[in-house]
């Protein structure tokens, strides 16, 4: 694709970007781990969406990945940034260094999931910008256009059913990318 902008609107406002956080997460976890790395739950019942993880559960970071960027499970994205030297707050240091990195100069990230009142923001611009990289990233590509997947911890004995929470998925040619939506945020799409 061309990269080139065909219309904007208000391409430099300011706002909390909900869930979309996820597609940073999804870039520093996948410059981080290596795709079959386990990781273990550390936190369950998160604010918000969750997939059900358990405390103590491993699962291959390409399954977590699926159930943060499908049914957009928060307890997935605390998972990846628990397990990340120096926990959660190293991590979102990671985030932000990220995001000076491919120059999203109107963007800070507060938590790995998109929380309400988090203290996090973006532009459209720099949303675009940040999805245009992470889409160069084959395995991101191919998870974000994924309907549903069937995945487990790495026993087998605990199975979870994922659906990717875009309606449009699959419609005229859509292949992603993801949806967010907080209160503060209203209904967020990047496609």
């Amino acid at each position: 694709y061309s990269k080139f902008v065909l219309f904007s609107k208000n391409p430099n406002l300011l706002f909390s970007m909900a869930s979309t956080t996820k597609i940073m997460t999804a870039l520093v976890a996948l410059d981080y781990y290596k795709i079959d790395d386990v990781l273990t739950v550390k936190t369950e019942k998160v604010e918000g969406v969750n997939v059900g993880f358990k405390v103590g559960e491993k699962l291959f970071l390409k399954d977590i990945l699926y159930a943060m960027l499908l049914p957009s499970g928060n307890d997935a994205a605390l998972a990846i940034a628990q397990n990340y030297p120096g926990g959660e707050e190293a991590f979102i240091k990671k985030m932000n260094e990220k995001s000076k990195s491919l120059n999203l100069t109107n963007t800070n990230f507060a938590d790995p999931i998109g929380l309400e009142d988090s203290g996090d923001y973006t532009t459209p611009l720099d949303l675009v910008r940040l999805t245009s990289a992470a889409l160069e990233n084959k395995i991101f590509a191919d998870i974000v256009k994924t309907k549903t997947l069937q995945i487990s911890d790495i026993t087998g004995e605990n199975e979870y059913l994922l659906k990717n929470l875009n309606k449009l998925l699959g419609v005229s040619g859509i292949n992603g990318v993801k949806i967010g939506t907080t209160t503060e945020a209203g209904q967020v799409l990047v496609t």
